[in-house]
């Protein structure tokens, strides 16, 4: 199975929310999102639970556990590629304006692929 191409969302100044917010985690959980990420580039589509969840409206989560806490990363597929569109920390269930931001940046990404796929890398 061909691996599947994984694109880190980008604002339009260039910034990255998702790399913003991994920034502010401590490096074990950063590993472990990088772990997600790397599954979700060698599965695809196919990634299930536990590691993914289907949300809604062509929007998934990468999910994990650390330090207690649940965290989660909001992704959706633009023409075979995973694009990553930001992170948090899920309490309850996943706030539906988590969901609705991830799908806000579908619609630019959808636009404007290239304008809204971040430059740098994960570390």
């Amino acid at each position: 199975m061909p691996k599947t191409e994984v694109v880190i969302f980008a604002e339009e100044d260039g910034t990255s929310p998702l790399i913003e917010w991994l920034d502010g985690l401590s490096p074990k959980v950063q590993d472990k999102c990088i772990v997600r990420i790397e599954r979700l580039a060698e599965i695809g589509h196919e990634l299930r639970r536990p590691e993914a969840d289907f949300l809604r409206d062509g929007i998934y989560e990468l999910r994990w556990k650390s330090e207690g806490l649940q965290f989660r990363v909001l992704y959706f597929f633009h023409k075979g590629k995973a694009v990553l569109s930001h992170g948090n920390t899920k309490e309850a269930e996943g706030p539906p304006k988590e969901i609705d931001m991830a799908i806000r940046r579908r619609e630019m990404f959808e636009k404007n692929p290239n304008k809204h796929a971040y430059e740098g890398g994960l570390k």
